[in-house]
C-alpha cells in the first residue's frame, strides 16, 4: 500500500492544476490551503468531477469555485447547528418534564429500569442506555454549574438538569427505551406517531454530530431514511424505482424533519438563511449548475415552497 506523504503548498497547488484547476492567484490560494487544509477542501472536488469516480475538473473548473462550495458547505453547517440546538433543548426539556412528572425527581426514581420498555428483548438495551446516563452523572456532574450546584445542595441531579449534559445521541436512545405510553406523550407534541418521531430523532441527532465536528455536510446520506409525509407528495417530489429521489436519507429529509421540530416562525427563519446561502453560493459558481449543486444536496428545485405546507 502507497503512503500518502508530505506535499508543500507549491506541490499542492501543483497538483491541483494538473488536474484541470484553474488558479488565477497563487498566492491568495496558498494562503488559503495553510489556513483551511488543502484535504477538507479537496474534498469539494467530486461536485466539479469530469467523470464520476475521475479527479479531473470540468473545464473551466477555477479555484474560486471550489473554495467557494467549501464555505458553502460550512455555511450551511452553521445554520442547521444552530437550529439543531433549539431542536436538542427542546427535546430535552420535553422529555425529562414527562419522565420526572410520571416518575420522580431523583436519580433512583426516574433511572429505575422499571419505568422503561419491560420487553425482555429490549432489556440490554434499556440497561445500556441507563448505564450510559449514570456515568455523565460520575464523569460531568462535578464539571457544569448546574449540577454541581444541585449534588453539593440536595444531593441529586433532577432530569431536568441531568439532560445538560446528555448528548443528542444519548437522547434518541433514551427515547428508544420508554414505555410506549411515554412515547406517545412526547409525539403528541409534534403530532406525530411514536414510530415516527424516533426515527426522526435518529437521523436529528446524526446530522447534528455531523455539524459539530465540522464534516462534509452538503452531500452526506444516512442510512436511516425518514417515511413518506405529505410533504414528499405535495412538493411532487420526482420517484424512481427506491421511491421518492429527494427528502429521504439528505439534507432536504432533515429540512422535513425540523419542519415538524421548529415553530412556524423559526421554520421560515432557516429556510431564509439557506435560501440566501444558495444564491449566494450561485453567484460564485459558473462551471455547475443550480439544479446540479440542488441535486447534490437533494432539494428539488422547488424546496422553498416546504413553508407554504
Amino acid at each position: 500500500m502507497a503512503n500518502k506523504v508530505f506535499k508543500t503548498l507549491e506541490e499542492q497547488i501543483d497538483i491541483l492544476k494538473n488536474r484541470g484547476l484553474i488558479i488565477n492567484d497563487e498566492k491568495e490560494a496558498m494562503n488559503i490551503l495553510l489556513r483551511e487544509n488543502y484535504f477538507f477542501i479537496n474534498g469539494y472536488r467530486h461536485l466539479f468531477a469530469k467523470e464520476k469516480g475521475n479527479d479531473i475538473f470540468i473545464d473551466g473548473t477555477t479555484f474560486d469555485e471550489l473554495y467557494a462550495t467549501f464555505i458553502f458547505d460550512r455555511r450551511l453547517r452553521n445554520i442547521f447547528f444552530k437550529y439543531l440546538l433549539v431542536v436538542e433543548n427542546n427535546m430535552k426539556s420535553i422529555i425529562s418534564y414527562q419522565l420526572s412528572k410520571k416518575y420522580g425527581y431523583k436519580e433512583k426514581e426516574y433511572l429505575n429500569p422499571d419505568n422503561f420498555n419491560q420487553d425482555p428483548l429490549r432489556r440490554r438495551q434499556v440497561n445500556d442506555v441507563l448505564s450510559k446516563m449514570k456515568r455523565q452523572i460520575r464523569v460531568n456532574g462535578d464539571k457544569h454549574t448546574a449540577t454541581l450546584h444541585y449534588m453539593h445542595k440536595y444531593g441529586y441531579i433532577p432530569l431536568w438538569i441531568l439532560v445538560k449534559v446528555l448528548s443528542f445521541g444519548i437522547l434518541s436512545e433514551l427515547y428508544a427505551i420508554l414505555k410506549y405510553d411515554d412515547q406517545i406523550a412526547i409525539a403528541d407534541k409534534y403530532n406525530v406517531s411514536p414510530d415516527v418521531l424516533g426515527t426522526y430523532l435518529s437521523i436529528t441527532a446524526n446530522f447534528r454530530n455531523l455539524c459539530a465536528h465540522e464534516e462534509i455536510l452538503y452531500d452526506y446520506r444516512t442510512q436511516r431514511v425518514i417515511p413518506d409525509s405529505p410533504i414528499h407528495s405535495k412538493l411532487n417530489i420526482e420517484k424512481d424505482y427506491d421511491g421518492y429521489k429527494y427528502g429521504k436519507n439528505d439534507l432536504f429529509a432533515l429540512l422535513i424533519v425540523l419542519k415538524t421540530f421548529l415553530t412556524d416562525k423559526e421554520f421560515r427563519g432557516l429556510v431564509y438563511e439557506i435560501g440566501y446561502t444558495i444564491d449566494r453560493m450561485d453567484q460564485v459558481v459558473h462551471t455547475v449548475p443550480l439544479d446540479d449543486i440542488l441535486n447534490k444536496i437533494g432539494f428539488p428545485s422547488n424546496w422553498k415552497n416546504i413553508t407554504e405546507i
